[in-house]
């Protein structure tokens, strides 16, 4: 592409939008994801006894464990969530732009 494309582009007011919208979602879901990973290293470190309560009488398996695994499934899920909305929202919006600018 030519410079004056990169400049339509940039300038173009739907691609300021777009960047301030992926970001600001982006950020989101980061801030969700460091909030609970946060949370969990807290509970180890203030808390470990409760992490470490057996589910029941008869099993080895702790709180911890399902506390983790929904840990790791929590971040599959945001992660599927972001592909989703922008091989939707942010893949239509990028296509509009680039119309609209003549490429």
């Amino acid at each position: 592409m030519s410079d004056d494309i990169y400049q339509k582009i940039e300038n173009n007011p739907r691609f300021k939008a777009l960047v301030k919208k992926r970001g600001r979602f982006a950020w989101l879901l980061s801030i969700m994801m460091l909030v609970l990973y946060v949370g969990f290293i807290f509970l180890i470190a203030f808390v470990p006894e409760w992490l470490g309560t057996q589910l029941h009488e008869n099993t080895t398996i702790t709180l911890g464990i399902p506390v983790g695994i929904g840990i790791i499934f929590i971040s599959f899920l945001l992660t599927g969530i972001y592909v989703v909305r922008a091989n939707g929202e942010f893949d239509r919006l990028t296509s509009t732009l680039l119309n609209e600018v003549g490429k």
